[in-house]
């Protein structure tokens, strides 16, 4: 509701999820509460997300399907913008070492020779949440596994014929 409506009251939440406000209330003392328990929620999905890809030990190309996949149904799931929370300097850096996870395995990717070193600098690590988003958003006919593989195949691939 709140990645459709970032402006949604408490009362229509609760409504949404068949409670009454005074429950959602006893839980979350205010709206704000409420949004950092979704925020973290959103970053730990991530973090395990990026651990159990295992971006690190995993043969490159079953580490970035392993990623991709985890991470559409982490958007999926938790689809809101922690561009509201990234003033917070824990969440920021929390959100910061899960790119750099990322940005290291896209090197180790170029470096095995699985990505073109011929891409322009800083390319490919924007460029991938971007396909992910869209598949995860655009695509949600697909299962995560099939969006993944279209993904997958996209970056890795191109679009050109």
């Amino acid at each position: 509701m709140l990645a459709a409506d970032p402006g949604a009251s408490i009362a229509s939440i609760a409504a949404e999820a068949g409670v009454d406000r005074r429950t959602v209330y006893r839980r979350f003392a205010c709206r704000e509460d409420l949004l950092a328990a979704i925020y973290e929620a959103r970053l730990t999905a991530i973090e395990r997300a990026v651990e159990d890809a295992r971006l690190r030990e995993a043969p490159v190309a079953v580490a970035l399907h392993r990623y991709v996949e985890n991470i559409i149904g982490v958007n999926r799931t938790w689809p809101v913008d922690l561009t509201r929370m990234l003033a917070d300097d824990t969440v920021h850096a929390r959100r910061d070492a899960a790119i750099r996870e990322v940005d290291l395995f896209l090197q180790r990717a170029t470096d095995e020779g699985l990505l073109s070193r011929d891409q322009p600098e800083r390319w490919a690590g924007p460029l991938l949440p971007e396909l992910v988003n869209l598949a995860a958003h655009q695509q949600t006919h697909l299962s995560p596994g099939q969006a993944a593989d279209v993904v997958v195949d996209t970056f890795l691939c191109g679009i050109g014929a």
